[in-house]
């Protein structure tokens, strides 16, 4: 017993040592610190890096720096980045980029210019100190951005520069980063820029010509192979790190370039993105900013006054140089005062690149221990005051725009109430339907994704009731991957359109997502066609697709709308829908139309603040509708509007369109929409059950019938 005592308390002796134990401990504070903090509105970020003041070596020494926490931290550090990266939106910042351009400039400049006399003159520092501190005030990071999503004003152009800036501020900081790395061990010569011109811009090759083509190809090979798509972008990652450090900057930038050179591979609603996020959020990040927060030398603070001089003076500054560029960016684009706070909160948060830019300079002794403590000091402070500030001024722009309020009402009565059919007739073609249908899907909707699979009513029914459930339950898993909640229905019916028409009746379904029509057999041509029978009796908007490859393979959108459909009902909605997988897959959208349609094109995505690249192509020439397949590649995906009959849109080119657009696109992705026309309540009396049991027997034995016969034919 003694023996077991003394044990124990060898395995609890500070610091501890046991690597179970260690990582026990780790995790626990990564579950709970957010928890805790979150009821007195305190960032999760401020939480774990306190979290590692305290257990650190110089707080209680309950852990110490070791091998294994340095890898974690590298990890986390690098997977920060990588996110950064990953997460930027190209297509909002292209539409922006004159704006953001500017507030780039702004938020650079003014926090550069202020910071470095301060450092350099009031606070004492070297040039290389002074200059490299100085850059860290220009860096921000997205830390209330949740915030901005949650009052639904993410599509503001305030938010929409502030994203944008992001990308030129972070991106000048770690070039100066890496100057200032040169300078310091004495390589800042001619050679100096020779040499990191050649090696970035074979860098630069190999990361935006290679691993693209490289990524796009392993995705499409290996598409089942979920689990190897992760594994693969994080390979991409160390080793774009690994990269970026041979070539002479510092592995971050390896790591930040490897997020731009993906991001148009991993649409931001896939499992692929959904792991990387939960990992990196979940255990990475969380590693690396306890890490950081062991780093702090509580004792240094407590020192004398020179500490917190210098970690008053830092904050200050932090502050001051953020809210003067929001203050002259309002002031150029006449923004109002709620959007210049806005601004201001979005990019007066220190984070990750301030971390990095002030870790690189510690380690390689260019820094002393009390800008490292100061900066994490002011990393606590801006992302409190960053977190308040962006939730008030996002309260005041709901609050004063009526017109904001009136369209969030709207959305939210649209959207909460969103709800996507997949009826499926063949279960092992579903994959990518699927796929498709989880990313055009609006999150913010609260109905599941409906998948249903409708069983003929024979003798048979309930075994292939059985066996569909236990085939679609694959498909809840991959769904689950994403996040995305699925319902799975099986009925049975005495023929599928019946099936269809009266699910998606019985859960008012918005979108019927439909696959490929198979050719018509024989008691298809005398019963009637079953897409023309959904068509007939529903007044839902259908989407009728066929994708040929990944999605992550395509690089357009072909879109061609007939003269008159921005005239019905569902137009603004199918446009929606486009955009967003648009954005999600950072490909343009080339858009064939008449100047009306145009027009109503042009005033949603005004209307709706939607950056995505549309270039418009006049045509009105649809009795030769194929002249359209000259513009139309391999990796397009080709969406043609139609219209049922008796619609505005209506033409008689468009009747039977999949039958034509397989003969001659069968080898290319089609989507063919059918925008809802109104609100009509249809009758089912051929397709329902009147008199139950004759009809279904009657139905039945006319299928036998045909297929008899089709076997006949084909001997």
């Amino acid at each position: 017993m003694i023996d077991f005592f003394s044990h124990l308390a060898h395995e609890f002796e500070l610091p501890l040592k046991n690597p179970v134990l260690v990582f026990s401990l780790i995790l626990f504070i990564i579950l709970l610190s957010p928890i805790l903090l979150r009821k007195i509105n305190i960032p999760g970020i401020i939480g774990l890096i306190i979290s590692g003041v305290v257990i650190g070596p110089e707080g209680f020494n309950i852990l110490a720096k070791n091998s294994a926490i340095d890898l974690f931290s590298t990890i986390g550090l690098l997977y920060i980045m990588f996110i950064a990266g990953l997460e930027l939106d190209l297509n909002e910042f292209k539409l922006n980029r004159n704006k953001s351009v500017a507030f780039g400039f702004f938020t650079f400049i003014i926090p550069l210019s202020i910071g470095f006399p301060v450092c350099y003159y009031l606070l004492g520092y070297n040039f290389d100190a002074s200059f490299l501190t100085a850059s860290m005030f220009a860096t921000h990071t997205l830390v209330a951005y949740p915030i901005v999503s949650k009052f639904g004003i993410s599509k503001n152009q305030a938010v929409a520069i502030t994203v944008g800036g992001t990308i030129l501020t972070d991106t000048a900081v770690l070039i100066i980063l890496a100057v200032i790395m040169g300078k310091s061990q004495g390589n800042l010569s001619s050679e100096f820029w020779i040499r990191l011109s050649i090696s970035l811009s074979i860098f630069s090759a190999i990361m935006f010509l290679l691993v693209p083509r490289i990524a796009k190809w392993f995705f499409s090979k290996l598409e089942s192979e979920k689990h190897s798509h992760y594994i693969f972008v994080l390979s991409v990652v160390f080793f774009a790190a690994f990269l970026a450090e041979v070539a002479g900057v510092e592995p971050i930038i390896g790591a930040f370039v490897a997020g731009l050179a993906l991001n148009k591979l991993i649409p931001h609603s896939s499992a692929l993105m959904n792991r990387i996020e939960f990992l990196g959020n979940s255990l990475f990040i969380p590693f690396f900013l306890i890490s950081v927060g062991m780093l702090v030398d509580v004792r240094v603070l407590l020192s004398g006054p020179m500490a917190l001089i210098i970690a008053g003076t830092l904050s200050i500054v932090a502050i001051l140089g953020k809210w003067l560029a929001a203050f002259f960016t309002q002031l150029i684009f006449n923004y109002s005062n709620a959007q210049r706070q806005l601004i201001f909160g979005l990019s007066g948060a220190h984070a990750a690149a301030t971390l990095a830019v002030i870790l690189v300079g510690f380690n390689e002794g260019i820094l002393d221990e009390n800008i490292l403590n100061g900066t994490i000091i002011l990393i606590l402070i801006t992302c409190i005051v960053a977190s308040f500030a962006t939730e008030r001024a996002a309260k005041e722009i709901i609050i004063s725009n009526d017109d904001a309020i009136d369209d969030a009402i709207i959305k939210s009565n649209f959207v909460n109430d969103e709800h996507l059919l997949l009826p499926i007739a063949n279960v092992e073609n579903i994959e990518k339907i699927l796929e498709l249908a989880i990313i055009i899907k609006d999150k913010k909707s609260i109905h599941p994704l409906s998948i249903l699979s409708v069983v003929s009513n024979n003798e048979e029914a309930e075994l292939n009731i059985l066996k569909t459930r236990n085939k679609l339950d694959e498909y809840v898993k991959l769904a689950a991957a994403t996040e995305t909640k699925i319902n799975t229905i099986s009925t049975i019916d005495h023929n599928t359109a019946s099936g269809i028409i009266r699910i998606s009746r019985e859960i008012m379904a918005d979108i019927i997502l439909l696959g490929w029509p198979r050719k018509a057999g024989l008691v298809q041509k005398i019963t009637g066609d079953k897409l023309d029978a959904i068509l007939n009796n529903t007044d839902k908007s259908i989407f009728i697709c066929s994708i040929e490859k990944a999605l992550v393979q395509l690089k357009r959108i072909i879109v061609a709308a007939p003269p008159l459909a921005e005239h019905e009902f569902g137009f603004k909605h199918w446009i929606s829908k486009i955009t967003k997988l648009s954005q999600e897959l950072s490909i343009p959208i080339q858009l064939f139309c008449n100047e009306f349609t145009e027009k109503a094109v042009n005033r949603i995505l005004t209307t709706e603040n939607i950056s995505t690249p549309i270039k418009i192509n006049y045509f009105n020439d649809w009795d030769d509708f194929l002249i359209i397949s000259r513009f139309i590649q391999e990796d397009d995906l080709m969406v043609l509007v139609s219209a049922r009959k008796g619609a505005a849109s209506h033409m008689t080119y468009l009747e039977n369109i999949p039958l034509k657009l397989e003969k001659h696109f069968s080898q290319h992705s089609k989507l063919v929409i059918f925008p809802q026309q109104y609100e009509q309540t249809y009758r089912l009396e051929g397709l329902e059950d009147v008199n139950a049991e004759p009809l279904n027997k009657g139905i039945e034995t006319i299928q036998k019938i045909g297929k008899s016969i089709e076997k006949l034919f084909k001997k």
